[in-house]
């Protein structure tokens, strides 16, 4: 495996083993606001959650589709922590798309979401079907200490990867 596999390997790990995904919207006048979500994902590229539209990330969403997504486990110890970020353009899904949609959303039952259906996500329910399509992905370059060789950067920092 070369280093780049194992940091897809590392990315699919980090999604597999959340529930929970944080994600970054903004509103109309720019300012942000982030929301920890339960999700699902669809291939890691489709992520699905479920909110309310009368919610902030909600409504910013209906304004500007731009997201940005982070998933970590808030558990690692200090210092050895990991996360996938991403870009993504989000909104609510579609009527027609909901039953599609719902073979993905919310998992399998192991990890503790409830299944619904579309009559569940539709007016006058109060909550709604969303879906992130990511458009890129990257993870910290993981090293132990010092200057990263193949990047040649001292500090933390994000790399592209393709899960």
């Amino acid at each position: 495996m070369t280093g780049r596999q194992d940091l897809a390997a590392l990315a699919r790990a980090i999604i597999d083993t959340n529930r929970y995904m944080v994600l970054a919207t903004a509103d109309h006048d720019g300012r942000p606001w982030v929301s920890p979500v339960f999700f699902a994902a669809d291939g890691y590229r489709d992520f699905y959650w479920i909110s309310s539209p009368e919610v902030t990330h909600s409504r910013n969403l209906a304004l500007r589709p731009d997201a940005s997504i982070a998933v970590f486990d808030s558990q690692a110890p200090t210092g050895r922590g990991q996360a996938v970020y991403m870009s993504a353009t989000a909104g609510q899904v579609a009527d027609e798309d909901l039953e599609q949609a719902l073979e993905c959303y919310p998992g399998p039952p192991e990890r503790g979401g409830s299944a619904m259906t579309p009559g569940q996500l539709r007016p006058p329910a109060p909550y709604r079907l969303y879906r992130a399509a990511v458009s890129q992905h990257w993870i910290l370059c993981p090293r132990a200490s010092g200057p990263c060789a193949e990047h040649g950067r001292a500090f933390d920092h994000r790399t592209t990867v393709t899960p």
